[in-house]
């Protein structure tokens, strides 16, 4: 098993006159494109144009020493880590849980011949208080289903990553460069954010027992580092699993978030890195406007 960072199966380095950089590499257990063979590229760090040319270079070589067609980043081996550049930062500070980067880093990719593969938003909703109209006829056909709407129990955390663990590997499968996560890795990834949770804000839905959607959102404690008061929430991750069972299950769960957050008092909410493809986009351009851009970026790999 390899001794590097999360798993990677590489590390590439450069030290040039002006600066150094670094970044690692993923072949082994990279995420799937059709018709190619992926290497990802992540834990990217540059101090200058020039280093970061070079540990590219260095970086495909390496890639395509191991019969991988294009090269992929920045993402750290999967997209469950950290992944995408921001590319246009817009006006609003950083919140939790985004990336973050210097603005010289996707334009030293692209001068290296990185193109984007991909691209994600963030949104805010200025006012918790509307409601979209397709809400209530959807909660009330999704009642009759037998379907409830609960929040969390911290007391019984574990279980409850457990059952959002399960919604996620079944919802998350048509998602781009999707990669299954086992249980315990998950179950490590978000304990870290107990501490962090207000059980309101993470809301599960059940039928008859069985997990079959979630909204998990987390007060946006940067506010705090900065001296400021929190007000606004971050919604991290909405899924629904398929089937037109569950129909509108999406939109009732952020709606009923929303009003959740706005009875402890906060204000706003940031709906977080939605891929340009994704449905949540569709739920949040009903409540919310673009304030932030990003990233994955590819570079097709000459065969050697």
């Amino acid at each position: 098993m390899s001794d590097l960072p999360l798993g990677a199966d590489a590390r590439v380095q450069s030290v040039v006159a002006d600066g150094m950089a670094e970044a690692l590499l993923w072949w082994r257990r990279a995420p799937a494109l059709p018709g190619e063979t992926v290497g990802v590229i992540g834990g990217f760090r540059a101090t200058s144009a020039a280093a970061a040319a070079d540990v590219l270079a260095r970086a495909d070589d390496e890639l395509r020493s191991r019969g991988c067609s294009v090269a992929i980043g920045p993402m750290d081996g999967s997209t469950w880590r950290n992944y995408r550049f921001v590319t246009d930062p817009g006006t609003e500070p950083p919140f939790l849980l985004e990336p973050v980067n210097p603005p010289a880093w996707p334009r030293w990719w692209q001068a290296a011949g990185f193109v984007p593969l991909a691209e994600y938003y963030s949104t805010v909703t200025p006012d918790l208080a509307p409601r979209d109209a397709r809400v209530e006829p959807a909660a009330a056909r999704l009642r009759e289903q037998g379907i409830v709407i609960r929040p969390a129990s911290l007391a019984d955390f574990e279980a409850e990553l457990g059952r959002i663990h399960d919604v996620s590997t079944i919802s998350f499968q048509p998602n781009f460069l999707y990669t299954p996560l086992p249980r315990e890795e998950f179950l490590a990834q978000y304990r870290g954010l107990r501490a962090q949770l207000r059980p309101e804000l993470l809301l599960l839905a059940e039928q008859a027992g069985r997990p079959v959607g979630y909204v998990f959102v987390l007060p946006d404690l940067l506010a705090v580092q900065r001296g400021e008061p929190v007000t606004t929430v971050v919604v991290k991750t909405l899924a629904v699993l398929p089937g037109r069972a569950y129909a509108g299950l999406g939109a009732v769960l952020l709606a009923e978030v929303h009003a959740a957050a706005r009875r402890l008092g906060f204000r706003r909410a940031i709906h977080a890195l939605m891929h340009e493809t994704n449905p949540s986009r569709n739920l949040s351009a009903h409540y919310a406007a673009t304030i932030r851009r990003y990233a994955l970026f590819q570079r097709r790999l000459a065969v050697a």
